[in-house]
């Protein structure tokens, strides 16, 4: 782990932790199978950061003011946060174009979540796709 991600990670209150560290290990895992190559992790804004070279960056936070949510950004200038709506309204919650808000409080939906990486990991060569193939 990053040494600056490492000192993040240690920051957030341990329930919290699990949780990042969960989505965390999904990433990783996942850049593995898809095969999309090395994993950049690193903090942007203060906050846990996932980069892969045909994909497009994801960041991984949570917040005081909303202490039972934790949060998957992605750059707000893709069309991902608006795909994952239109494939998943009634499962995931939304903030604005720019995140998924998972609670800290249910089970993280897995396969859903892992499809959302999955097209954001794979962006470049999906883009160009109506509702970017997924």
């Amino acid at each position: 782990m990053d040494k600056d991600v490492y000192t993040r990670f240690a920051q957030y209150p341990d329930n919290v932790r699990v949780r990042l560290v969960e989505l965390r290990a999904l990433i990783l895992s996942l850049a593995n199978e898809l095969d999309v190559g090395e994993v950049e992790e690193s903090l942007k804004w203060g906050e846990p950061s996932y980069s892969v070279k045909f994909g497009s960056p994801i960041r991984l936070d949570w917040k005081i003011k909303s202490p039972t949510s934790y949060y998957l950004f992605f750059h707000c200038q893709t069309k991902l946060v608006d795909t994952f709506r239109e494939l998943y309204a009634d499962e995931l919650v939304f903030q604005g174009n720019r995140a998924i808000v998972l609670s800290i409080n249910e089970p993280l939906k897995r396969d859903i979540v892992k499809h959302c990486l999955t097209l954001a990991m794979t962006y470049q060569q999906r883009k160009h796709l109506p509702m970017l193939g997924g």
